[in-house]
């Protein structure tokens, strides 16, 4: 039981979730703004339903492939990096090793472990596993941060599904008249939803995440629709 107790001690933690966590948020977020923004930028040009529908299911279907694409070639160069760097840690322990245990003594002696327990903990730490006390305490990297590319593209891309559907939806089945006071309503209630679930996935307090996200949704969304009146193009 304690043995189990312990191999599961970050399960109540939320850092575990953080990598997903953001890519699931930034592609909904994004998905329910970018797909309204357009949706409101054209219904203020266009007195049909048509044109709204083929420019919001265009956006829609652009914007999940191009965040899954973008995410994953963003995490992968990070993984490179990180590969990169934990290559070239491990030929500084194989040409110096003496110079890599010292420096791995002052990591610890600067986090307030004395220089005998310092020394100490460095040493039987190399004797274990030297290259992952490195990766983990010098590098920084270890299995809650590293990067996972494929997990990253599939929840931007799965999210942003999600969140620009929904403004889809408003599209296909709300009055065409006032459309954009429809679009922007609902977008504004998804993204106080969707910032209230990502704050309570995370653990973090809920208000200010929502405040936060419903503020720029209106300041994107206001500005789109401004465009879209201004230029005064008739898609009738």
């Amino acid at each position: 039981m304690k043995a189990a107790i312990k191999d599961d001690y970050l399960a109540v933690h939320f850092v575990q979730r953080s990598n997903w966590l953001r890519a699931a948020v930034l592609g909904a977020n994004d998905g329910i703004l970018s797909t309204s923004s357009l949706a409101i930028g054209v219904a203020a040009a266009s007195d049909l339903r048509d044109p709204i529908i083929l420019a919001t299911l265009a956006g829609l279907v652009a914007g999940a492939l191009s965040m899954a694409a973008g995410e994953y070639v963003s995490v992968s160069s990070q993984t490179d990096v990180e590969t990169a760097d934990i290559k070239r840690e491990q030929e500084e322990l194989e040409e110096m090793p003496e110079i890599e245990l010292q420096r791995l003594a002052s990591i610890y002696e600067q986090r307030g472990l004395s220089k005998e327990t310092s020394q100490l903990v460095a040493l039987e730490l190399t004797q274990k596993d030297a290259l992952a006390a490195h990766v983990r305490d010098e590098l920084g990297i270890n299995e809650v941060s590293q990067a996972h590319p494929i997990q990253a593209a599939l929840a931007s891309g799965a999210s942003f599904t999600v969140g620009g559907v929904l403004p889809l939806v408003v599209v296909l089945f709300m009055p065409i008249a006032q459309m954009e006071i429809y679009l922007y309503g609902s977008a504004i209630l998804f993204l106080a939803f969707l910032g209230a679930i990502s704050a309570k996935t995370g653990g973090s307090p809920i208000l200010k995440p929502v405040l936060r996200i419903t503020f720029w949704g209106t300041v994107a969304m206001g500005i789109t629709a401004l465009i879209g009146y201004l230029f005064g193009v008739n898609l009738a």
